[in-house]
């Protein structure tokens, strides 16, 4: 639906639009939702997509251009606007709005509801009445997590109904002391229920309970002669004293907060969460969040609170944030048993710089971990025919660059790729003639003309992509070119300025993930033709300046033009020479020495 189609449907739904709370929902053609938003007033949030002097980036357009319908839905506050629209785009994951990487892929820690717990671990626990720890978004975390529970706690690995459904003997984890069996009655519910509140509090990170509480058992167990017992405690206590040793655990100057940290590189942010837990950092979260476009840092960061920080359990009481994120209040409002706070110095700013300090260094690991990945990932040759919607891998690639000098010099390069990789044999550099000399567009319809016309007389093949650097234009003087003699070859553009990617027959342009190994290597195609071409331009202007020089000397002809530049490689060289120097070059006098170097110092 176009614009003035668009705003013909609101036209009748703004009437009906009230001037209180809401969150709308923009939807295409096929009743999909494409954004999901609140706002303060529906009616005027509403009215400034509409608005033909807004400024507008280039996600609001493409939103505009795609959607046909609208819904809406009036709420009783801003706050309760602000948790409906979390929870639709949870339901229907809309394209244009920010996206929370692996949201509910990070596996947690549930301690289950039964008369004798167990502990279990998933991505997706839907447990009744269970207790869940994390999401652990670091899984090395996790691991250890679980195997210091082995080492302290006697948690049953077994998945029966107790005290229902119990064996008729003990498994080998009782033998190995890994399990008190109180499936055979071994050990009753109190003290197993008396074991997984120190497990629950260990997972809270309330560790100084757990020592105190192991200690008071090992000395019990000491007083009763069980010395065995008592070893198994000691030991436990000690595995505590390692994880408590510095760096693991950090002391800062506050009792119990949750310091927030964020960073962002273009379209890429994290939000961090470091848990501080009787004045010791105990763990630390984060997200990824991605799909930013042109969204302000606060809106990020409330985004974050809201669909991230929210659902986390056991939260404290004080939450340290790095700046005022939007709609703070109402996210305040959701979040009622957790006082937010933006210091500005002390010991609570000091925890902000150290979350923010965690996210730039979750934000480089990504993008590092992203350049290792994407060696890794599928061949780029592949990655980019995927992309690009072709039949055909493009494993041979051309891509053709224009440089000019103020409409002088003007040359055209054409690269080879063959595989990803340049194949130099095939590199090829080109005179512009005629009106390309002033036009980019006619230049590079002169090149894939003069191309592809080489390789039918040779008999040689044709790419399977051609790549053109340039925008709407420059494909279209391309198609130009290539539709008499090559109407089916793969053809598309490459603009520098947003990297966006034009093909022929779409209106709109294609965005590749900046960090997509497509893109890079059309990028790579792509700086590869502009450097050719710009060094064969040059080479074409320095022969142009010397020849042209020389040329103006009287009795200076095309053989001793080809003898000075011989001798002394370039119109400087000749500049700093001296008259007998040049005399000594045979078919030349002194005379004529002493002409050639006024007429050159002169030009300079």
């Amino acid at each position: 639906m176009g614009p003035a189609a668009l705003n013909s449907l609101l036209d009748r739904k703004l009437a009906a639009l009230p001037d209180q709370p809401g969150v709308y929902l923009w939807k295409d053609a096929s009743g999909t939702v494409l954004y999901v938003g609140k706002a303060k007033s529906l009616r005027q949030r509403v009215r400034s997509y509409l608005a033909a002097d807004a400024e507008q980036g280039a996600r609001t357009q493409a939103l505009r251009r795609q959607a046909a319908d609208l819904d809406t839905i009036v709420v009783p506050s801003e706050a309760q606007a602000l948790l409906l629209e979390n929870n639709l785009i949870k339901e229907h994951q809309p394209r244009y709005n920010i996206a929370l990487r692996d949201d509910k892929s990070y596996p947690s820690i549930a301690v289950t509801a039964e008369p004798f717990p167990r502990i279990v671990v998933g991505r997706r626990l839907d447990l009744p009445g269970a207790r869940l720890f994390g999401p652990y978004t670091d899984v090395a975390v996790l691991r250890r997590t679980l195997q210091v529970i082995r080492r302290i706690f006697t948690v049953r690995s077994c998945h029966y109904a107790l005290p229902g459904d119990a064996p008729d003997r003990p498994c080998l984890d009782y033998h190995i002391g890994r399990c008190l069996a109180p499936c055979v009655g071994h050990q009753s519910v109190t003290d197993y229920r008396r074991m997984m509140d120190d497990v629950i509090a260990f997972l809270e990170g309330r560790t100084v309970e757990v020592r105190t509480r192991l200690r008071e058992r090992m000395d019990a167990a000491a007083t009763a002669l069980d010395f065995e017992r008592a070893a198994e405690i000691r030991n436990a206590l000690r595995w505590l004293d390692q994880l408590e040793r510095p760096p693991v655990v950090e002391t800062v100057a506050v009792a119990d907060a949750d310091a927030i940290g964020f960073a962002r590189d273009a379209d890429d942010a994290v939000g961090v969460v470091v848990r501080v837990r009787g004045g010791k950092v105990v763990a630390r979260e984060h997200r990824f969040l991605g799909n930013l476009d042109e969204e302000p840092d606060a809106c990020i960061l409330s985004t974050f609170l809201v669909r991230s920080y929210r659902p986390l359990p056991d939260r404290a009481a004080v939450a340290v944030l790095p700046f005022h994120p939007a709609d703070l209040e109402h996210v305040a409002a959701l979040v009622s048993d957790t006082q937010f706070h933006v210091p500005h110095r002390g010991a609570r700013h000091r925890l902000v710089e150290l979350a923010d300090q965690n996210a730039r260094h979750l934000l480089e690991s990504l993008f590092l971990e992203s350049l290792v990945t994407d060696e890794r990932a599928d061949d780029p040759v592949y990655a980019l025919g995927r992309d690009l919607g072709l039949t055909v891998a493009p494993r041979s690639m051309i891509c053709v660059d224009i440089s000019t000098n103020q409409g002088r010099d003007t040359v055209g390069s054409l690269v080879w790729f063959e595989g990803g990789r340049p194949k130099k044999s095939e590199y090829r550099r080109y005179r512009i003639r005629g009106s390309g000399q002033q036009d980019d567009v006619a230049a590079i319809r002169e090149v894939l003309s003069r191309f592809v016309a080489r390789r039918r007389e040779g008999g040689k093949p044709l790419p399977d992509l051609v790549v053109v650097d340039g925008g709407r234009g420059q494909l279209n003087a391309a198609l130009e070119a290539l539709a008499p003699v090559a109407p089916d070859l793969p053809l598309i553009s490459l603009a520098k300025r947003d990297e966006d990617v034009f093909l022929p027959h779409r209106p709109d342009s294609l965005r590749l993930p900046r960090r997509a190994p497509s893109l890079r290597l059309l990028q790579r195609a792509r700086d590869e033709a502009h450097r050719f071409a710009i060094s064969y331009s040059r080479g074409r202007r320095t022969a142009r300046t010397i020849t042209s020089a020389l040329l103006e000397i009287p009795g200076v002809g095309p053989a001793r033009r080809r003898a000075l530049l011989g001798r002394f490689g370039s119109l400087a060289g000749v500049r700093s020479a001296t008259a007998p120097e040049i005399a000594s070059i045979p078919g030349f006098s002194h005379k004529l020495a002493d002409r050639i170097l006024e007429h050159v110092k002169a030009d300079e």
